[in-house]
């Protein structure tokens, strides 16, 4: 048989932990069936206090992607050696005595993909069009929840001047597309 991703059952939050076992069994000799081992991670942008950074984040929490070639015979012993690792549930799909099925090759390209294992063109994301005189509602950061109307829209940067009634006050803000979201007309 050639090599396929399985998916393989953990606890939630010991992905880690678990990755580190098989990647030392993998080291020892002990799963020769196995020959690569991931968590499903992506590179996300997280807003925090008003600030954006990049964090890594477990997409698919509870689950790790082996690479194996799994022989027709003496699959049962590697299975063994995999689900003595504490926190090992057991693989996707298998039932009983019943050797595990792997993933579609299309299922594995997509998740390799999204982790940024496979490289891809960056599809194009249109920007959110917005308009002057536009009502919208702060989304992020320090004024989050705050209505607002639009002044100014900057396209190339992504970025609007919004008017903000603070103290009874029209204060103008720029802020970023993705901080805020339309209001609807009622």
């Amino acid at each position: 048989m050639a090599k396929a991703w399985y998916v393989l059952s953990v606890f939630s939050g010991h992905e880690n932990k678990v990755e580190k076992l098989v990647r030392m069994m993998m080291q020892h000799g002990d799963l020769d069936a196995v020959s690569d081992v991931r968590v499903p991670t992506e590179e996300v942008e997280e807003v925090v206090n008003g600030k954006k950074r990049m964090v890594s984040r477990t997409f698919l929490p509870g689950y790790l992607l082996l690479e194996m070639d799994l022989p027709e015979r003496g699959w049962k012993s590697t299975l063994s050696n995999l689900s003595k690792i504490n926190g090992v549930m057991g693989f996707v799909g298998q039932s009983g005595n019943i050797k595990p099925q792997p993933i579609s090759a299309e299922e594995a390209k997509e998740i390799l993909q999204k982790t940024g294992e496979i490289k891809v063109e960056k599809s194009t994301h249109l920007k959110q069009e917005y308009a002057i005189g536009e009502k919208v509602r702060i989304i992020s950061g320090p004024f989050e929840g705050f209505n607002a109307m639009i002044e100014e829209v900057h396209h190339e940067k992504g970025m609007l001047r919004v008017s903000v009634v603070i103290f009874d006050r029209n204060t103008p803000l720029d802020i970023e597309y993705y901080q805020v979201e339309r209001v609807s007309n009622l």
